[in-house]
């Protein structure tokens, strides 16, 4: 299947998480809370991200890649709205994630808006740019991971809750569905020649450490608050490394080497994961088929 003629629309799903329990890897607390870090991070980085591609359209003249770039951003306004729900079932659990969203609502609202922190003398087109190219950045490591979920066969066999499994792979699956728009976003408003190409490594730069660290420091934290763990348990590079070895984590290669790949100057997203394995989950997941389904009959309605 080809990227050429693939149309990216958003599928308005929704998620019953009344049944779902914390520790949704039963047994697994630590990969459990490392991929409930999606949680804490994708509500106001996909909210943000919705924010920049909207002071970007002005600047899109190539009709195909508006499309696109609007079928992205109501996907990704539907994720932050369904990772948001997640958080609102963590807290009723009595995990409680306010002390640490804080921060990444600072770091995309205050840090990376509309305008430069501190107010550093970037011209607006500038800042425009460089935020384009960490957008790009975020989703070379969104579509791994998504193409990862889709594939992780571990976690059916360690019997996660089905409904939170649906939810990431549907987000996996539209990750990889719209996996180079961004790039394409960036290529298009990002300049011209050695320049546009210096900003992309930057984003990359920037985006790839940030993340990492985030990551961590969000798995400790939800790892500390959770109730059922009552402070037994901290997190750890030992005990991540064994879900990895189990499968229900992604390796640190597969994450390390999506980097170099991005900074190939002859890179495209379009080479990541399998387009046909995203739009087959996407025809199966039940959360998708409701969409769809509900779409259809109002339709006839």
């Amino acid at each position: 299947m080809s990227d050429d003629h693939h149309t990216i629309a958003p599928r308005r799903v929704s998620f019953d998480w009344e049944r779902t329990p914390l520790h949704w890897i039963p047994g697994e607390p630590t990969a459990t809370h490392v991929i409930n870090v999606l949680h804490l991070l994708l509500p106001a980085g996909e909210r943000w991200f919705v924010k920049v591609f909207k002071e970007g359209l002005p600047l899109v003249t190539d009709p195909e890649l508006l499309a696109d770039v609007k079928g992205f951003m109501g996907q990704e306004a539907t994720h932050s709205v369904q990772h948001s729900y997640v958080l609102d079932h963590l807290a009723a659990q009595h995990l409680d994630t306010t002390d640490f969203t804080k921060y990444v609502d600072f770091l995309f609202e205050k840090l990376l808006g509309e305008k430069p922190p501190a107010g550093f003398p970037i011209p607006a087109p500038e800042w425009l740019r460089f935020r384009l190219a960490v957008v790009a950045a975020i989703e070379q490591f969104t579509a791994v991971l998504g193409d990862w979920v889709l594939a992780a066969e571990a976690l059916d066999r360690a019997g996660c809750d089905e409904v939170m499994l649906d939810l990431l792979r549907w987000h996996g699956a539209e990750e990889v569905e719209h996996r180079a728009v961004a790039f394409d976003m960036y290529q298009h408003c990002g300049g011209e020649g050695l320049p546009r190409y210096a900003r992309r490594v930057a984003g990359m730069a920037v985006t790839a450490p940030v993340l990492f660290y985030l990551w961590a420091w969000g798995a400790a934290h939800l790892i500390r608050h959770d109730p059922k763990l009552a402070g037994r348990l901290r997190y750890s590079l030992a005990a991540h490394n064994r879900a990895v070895r189990k499968g229900l984590l992604p390796t640190w290669r597969e994450l390390g080497a999506a980097m170099p790949r991005y900074l190939r100057r002859s890179y495209h997203p379009s080479q990541e994961g399998s387009l046909r394995r995203a739009v087959a989950y996407l025809a199966q997941s039940p959360a998708a088929r409701t969409a769809a389904g509900a779409i259809g009959r109002t339709a006839i309605a």
